[in-house]
């Protein structure tokens, strides 16, 4: 069986965030502002709450240690952060912002016991499933950076960017085509 832990758990999402970063480094401070249609985020507004996005899970499993979320104030918690979005910040507030909560959650997440990821925590009434192990929570905060990241990666290539991670692929292949002629 393949084990996957705190140590690795931490590492993948190290590597998440730092994909993350080199996008948000990558991206021109003219362009955070962009909004790829009405009604969604800018840039800006998506890294801002990408860096908000681990907040919760060390809210409810590290300060709270909640064992439900049943009667959690899930919009008390999440309006500040959504209306925090909305201020205005600078490129490198923004850089600082994700370094900061990226740092602060992966050096907790990484000390985790195995029996704390192994617990369960029921969720709202009506949830499918109605509980995830803690492990599974904090596996989601990777998924959900993941998610935007391939939004931000599509906005670069709008605004001109093509993402870092493409250019890395593509390198590759044209290293591997001279190797065989």
């Amino acid at each position: 069986m393949t084990y996957y832990g705190a140590k690795e758990l931490t590492r993948s999402f190290r590597t998440v965030r730092k994909n993350t970063l080199t996008i948000a480094e990558e991206i021109g401070e003219e362009h955070y502002g962009f909004r790829a249609v009405p009604d969604c985020r800018t840039i800006g507004q998506t890294l801002v709450h990408i860096a908000h996005a681990c907040e919760f899970q060390e809210l409810m499993n590290g300060v709270l240690h909640l064992s439900t979320l049943e009667g959690f104030d899930f919009m008390g918690f999440l309006g500040p952060r959504i209306a925090d979005e909305q201020t205005p910040r600078t490129k490198a507030q923004i850089l600082a912002l994700l370094r900061e909560a990226g740092d602060r959650f992966s050096g907790w997440m990484e000390g985790l016991s195995d029996e704390f990821l192994g617990e369960s925590v029921a969720m709202p009434p009506g949830a499918t499933p109605p509980a995830k192990s803690r492990f599974e929570l904090l596996l989601g905060v990777k998924e959900h950076e993941m998610h935007h990241r391939g939004q931000l990666m599509m906005m670069e290539r709008m605004v001109g960017v093509v993402p870092h991670l493409t250019r890395e692929m593509q390198a590759r292949f044209a290293a591997a085509a001279a190797a065989k002629s």
